[in-house]
C-alpha cells in the first residue's frame, strides 16, 4: 500500500502586510456582509472578487425559508461575475464574515464545499489559479488558488 501525502501551504498575514488591492477588495467584501440577507443563520458573509480588467463585483449571501434555496456570497459573487463577464478571467476573490453577533469573525471564514467546487470551475475556465483572501480581524489567510483548499477535486470537466 502506498501513502499520499497532501501539504497545503496558506499565509497568515495582517492586513496591513496585504496590497493596496487586496486591502481595497477585502473592503469590499467587509462592506458586502451589510447587504446579506440572513434571517435564519444570522451568519451574513460578503465576497469580492476582482477580475483581470480591473471590475470589481462583490455579493453576499442570500437566505430562503425553502432551505436550501438559499445562495453563498461566494456563488452568488462568481455567478454574477461570469454572467456579466463570461471571458474575463476572475483574478481575486476575497471573503468576509459576521457572525450571530454581528461582528466581523475573528478567525477567517472559509467558502463552503459547493463554492470550493465553484471557485474550482471559475479557476479551470480560466486557465489560471484565483488569489483567495479569508478576512478575520485577527488575521488574513492568503491562498494562491482554490486547490490548496480542495486538493482532491472534481478538476476535469
Amino acid at each position: 500500500m502506498q501513502e499520499l501525502e497532501l501539504k497545503t501551504t496558506i499565509q497568515v498575514c495582517q492586513p496591513t502586510e496585504l496590497t493596496p488591492e487586496e486591502q481595497h477588495l477585502l473592503q469590499l467584501a467587509i462592506e458586502a456582509t451589510a447587504r446579506s440577507y440572513a434571517p435564519y443563520s444570522k451568519f451574513c458573509v460578503g465576497a469580492a472578487v476582482r477580475l483581470d480588467n480591473g471590475i470589481e463585483i462583490s455579493g453576499s449571501n442570500q437566505e430562503n425559508a425553502a432551505y436550501p434555496s438559499g445562495i453563498c456570497a461566494e456563488r452568488t459573487t462568481l455567478f454574477y461575475a461570469g454572467a456579466q463577464h463570461p471571458e474575463v478571467p476572475i483574478r481575486m476573490l476575497a471573503i468576509a464574515a459576521r457572525g450571530t453577533d454581528g461582528e466581523l469573525t475573528d478567525e477567517p471564514t472559509g467558502p463552503c464545499g459547493a463554492c470550493r467546487q465553484v471557485i474550482m470551475e471559475s479557476e479551470t475556465r480560466a486557465g489560471s489559479p484565483i488569489r483567495i483572501l479569508l478576512y478575520g480581524r485577527k488575521y488574513v489567510y492568503v491562498i494562491d488558488g482554490i486547490r490548496a483548499l480542495m486538493p482532491l477535486s472534481f478538476s476535469e470537466f
